[in-house]
């Protein structure tokens, strides 16, 4: 089991029901799964960036990143309907705590200047989305091997009904937000 499911179960649940007042362990809200986006500007004029940001974020995450492709036409970027703009990859389950355990004990560490993270990025329904402007604070990525930096958004889906149950249980997880909300 991840290091993390078990703080989950053993301590974040408990601490989290007792806050809320829920009737029942399965009120209490938890992380459904983690989805890594990545947009990739420059794969309009060379395909090959799209591959290269689909193996980084394979590298990353341990799970087999997909394209993504554009939606619409949009003739100012000389954008085509069909093309591939970037990568993403869902993860579910024990790939899930895996790579959130990674992510805050030695990812976010490694960020230069590091002073916690934004807590504005809350989306109202319980979801919060996490952007990082370069990829190589990952261990798993090396830095001779890059073409070039350029970052991604990590949004964390939950079963929380709002924003303040949402902070809670990613605070509880170990979260290193810059400023903490202030209780209402």
């Amino acid at each position: 089991m991840a290091r993390l499911k078990d703080i989950y179960n053993k301590d974040i649940v408990p601490a989290l029901q007792e806050k809320f007042q829920f009737k029942s362990i399965m009120q209490v809200p938890r992380v459904t799964k983690i989805c890594i986006n990545r947009g990739i500007g420059a794969a309009v004029a060379d395909k090959k960036l799209v591959d290269n940001g689909v193996e980084e974020l394979t590298t990353i995450t341990g799970q087999k990143a997909i394209a993504t492709i554009a939606k619409r036409s949009v003739s100012n970027f000389k954008l085509r309907e069909g093309m591939p703009i970037g990568a993403k990859v869902t993860l579910r389950g024990e790939k899930m705590y895996e790579f959130m355990d990674r992510l805050l004990t030695v990812a976010l560490p490694r960020v230069r200047d590091f002073k916690g993270i934004n807590d504005k990025g809350f989306d109202g329904r319980g979801n919060y989305t996490l952007g990082v402007k370069e990829q190589i604070i990952f261990p798993e990525i090396s830095i001779d091997k890059i073409k070039g930096i350029s970052g991604m958004d990590i949004t964390f889906v939950t079963t929380a009904e709002n924003d303040e149950q949402s902070y809670e249980l990613l605070k509880a997880f170990g979260m290193p937000f810059a400023n903490a909300k202030k209780e209402a």
